[in-house]
């Protein structure tokens, strides 16, 4: 069971870059949930319950993400902080294939891997998001990074995980 303190969900237009005005405006859309780590402070084996963790995130986070962008989702990425008392790959497991499947699905596909940061970190620290075109991995254009933080998360014992679409 994911118990989950807080989401929150941001989205940002970008009209233009470097006084130059963009031919359309690029819509990026974040949602970030800040969960229970069940695993703080422990060596654990059977690290099943934060993968399907990451599936019931990307479950409820990313069909409200979808409604946030003006068109097609086209590039996407996930990440995650775990707080000082957990290991790197306790997000490592949240932010697993089990997460990209209801991303993929909410999105209508995706044939490139997601890109993906994960750290351990304490609260207030900032998260770079690494963006990549959904079929296309090597399509240049598209490498991108969004920077979010949660400023009370994560806690000692809490991981703190985004998802990220933007649309043209």
């Amino acid at each position: 069971m994911v118990e989950i303190r807080k989401i929150i969900t941001t989205r940002e237009t970008i009209l233009s870059e470097l006084e130059v005005a963009a031919l359309r405006p690029i819509v990026r859309a974040v949602g970030m949930a800040v969960i229970r780590n069940p695993f703080a402070g422990q060596f654990i084996h059977d690290l099943r319950p934060l993968f399907e963790a990451g599936a019931i995130l990307g479950e409820r986070l990313m069909p409200e993400l979808v409604k946030l962008l003006d068109g097609p989702a086209v590039s996407y990425g996930k990440g995650a902080i775990v707080g000082v008392d957990g290991e790197m790959e306790l997000g490592g497991c949240l932010r697993s294939p089990m997460l990209g499947k209801p991303m993929r699905a909410a999105i209508g596909g995706g044939k490139a891997l997601i890109s993906s940061n994960v750290k351990v970190a304490a609260a207030g620290a900032t998260l770079d998001v690494p963006l990549g075109h959904k079929d296309d991995s090597r399509s240049f254009p598209h490498f991108d990074t969004i920077t979010v933080s949660v400023a009370d998360a994560p806690r000692v014992d809490w991981l703190f995980a985004a998802r990220q679409d933007s649309a043209l």
